[in-house]
This record gives structure tokens, C-alpha cells and sequence, in this order.
């Protein structure tokens, strides 16, 4: 449900990623690998 921001707007949703995408100057499928590789990142940190 990439579509669902489950009633509340600042959910992240596919809108964020293309947003975030047109902002960088990337495609929406960078801007996604860039957010896994982050996350994946801060998580590792926490362990």
C-alpha cells in the first residue's frame, strides 16, 4: 500500500519519494535506494 498514508498526510507514501526525487534531481527509484541505504545504515548503528 505505497499509496496509503493511513489517514494522516505526513506518512511517508510514494508522493514523499517523488517528491524527494524531483527535489534532488533524481528518479523515484534512486531516491528510494538512497532511503534503503540510509536506513539500513542507521538501523546497523542500533544494534
Amino acid at each position: 500500500m505505497p499509496d496509503d498514508d493511513m489517514g494522516n498526510p505526513k506518512n511517508i507514501t510514494n508522493k514523499t519519494f517523488d517528491e524527494a526525487s524531483k527535489a534532488s534531481g533524481q528518479s523515484i527509484e534512486e531516491a528510494k535506494k538512497n532511503t534503503l541505504e540510509l536506513l539500513k545504515k542507521q538501523v546497523g548503528q542500533n544494534k
